[in-house]
């Protein structure tokens, strides 16, 4: 029994160190997922809420956001959207749907969210699937990429 023990230690330390099982539980795909889709509902919230430096956390300086209307928008120009008391007013911001695929140290997150506010005084309700692309930083995760396409209402 004690073979068999140390053969399957033996064995289990073999594809650790070739890289087929992960060596740390805080890099294994369902923790990645996990913490992914927690960073996703985060930004949903800030989004929300208007909250600029809680959204500064979650995205890399150099992020290409590409808007609903095919535009593009540096985080600069994102950030400063959330601060500005625009005619646009988003009261609610509620995923629907959020896959994550893990490919190493990148992270792709698909879905779809439902998007209601109040635009130049008028009320909007829309549904938006949405592509953003995580990357590892150091120890923690960073969005580089997003990008949100109208579905429907």
């Amino acid at each position: 029994m004690r073979v068999y023990g140390a053969f399957l230690f033996l064995f289990f330390f073999m594809f650790v160190a070739v890289g087929l099982v992960p060596a740390s539980p805080q890099n294994d795909e369902g923790t990645v997922t996990t913490k992914i889709i927690a960073m996703e509902k985060a930004w949903n919230q800030a989004f929300k809420m208007r909250d600029a430096n809680a959204l500064n956390s979650l995205l890399t300086d150099d992020i290409v956001l590409v808007n609903d209307d095919g535009s593009l928008e540096s985080k600069a120009e994102f950030q400063k959207g959330i601060r500005d008391a625009k005619a646009s007013d988003e009261q609610q911001v509620t995923p629907e749907s959020i896959e994550v695929r893990v490919f190493g140290n990148t992270a792709v997150a698909t879905g779809v969210f439902r998007l209601k506010g109040v635009e130049n005084g008028k009320a909007f309700a829309r549904k938006d699937r949405f592509v953003d692309t995580w990357i590892r930083k150091g120890d923690s995760w960073v969005c580089a990429s997003a990008s949100a396409t109208p579905v429907g209402k």
